[in-house]
């Protein structure tokens, strides 16, 4: 019996419900506002989508591969309109669906060096992408809210 409180299954299906959900808000952005609104000094929501992806992208890359990547530069890395950005971001979340199918239970405690400088259980450094995910959607929200545009609801069906 397991010792775990949910199963590789259960946190993939968790980790994409929330990308739905950041998807729909970047979605809700005009085209503009997602390369050029920010408050406060904050990024604007497509750079912010960009180290999302890109942390993504490579974190999965390197879990894969067994290698570390070390970390870069990230702008721009989404796409440069909205609909490239829409595009990386659903070939991420396919991207993240295979990982779930190739990755063994066991592999999700084994102690894993992401980007040479976060040495944790392959766990761990699945939460903090989720939890960096849905902290910039909060930025997301605040932004929208900002510009008079609704944000998506978060409860329900993402």
């Amino acid at each position: 019996m397991s010792k775990d409180i949910v199963t590789p299954q259960e946190w993939i299906a968790n980790w994409q419900s929330n990308r739905r959900l950041t998807r729909k808000v970047i979605e809700a952005f005009p085209e503009k506002e997602l390369f050029e609104f920010s408050i406060g000094g904050m990024r604007p929501f497509a750079n912010i989508v960009d180290e999302l992806v890109y942390l993504t992208d490579l974190s999965i890359k390197q879990i894969s591969e067994n290698q570390v990547i070390e970390f870069c530069d990230f702008v721009g890395y989404a796409g440069k309109t909205k609909a490239e950005i829409l595009a990386h971001w659903d070939k991420t979340t396919a991207l993240i669906e295979k990982f779930g199918k190739e990755t063994s239970q066991e592999k999700y405690r084994e102690i894993f060096n992401m980007f040479g400088m976060y040495n944790y259980a392959l766990i761990e450094n699945l939460i903090y992408l989720l939890e960096n995910e849905i902290h910039h959607r909060g930025q997301g929200y605040v932004y929208l809210r900002a510009l008079g545009i609704e944000p998506p609801a978060f409860y329900g069906e993402y």
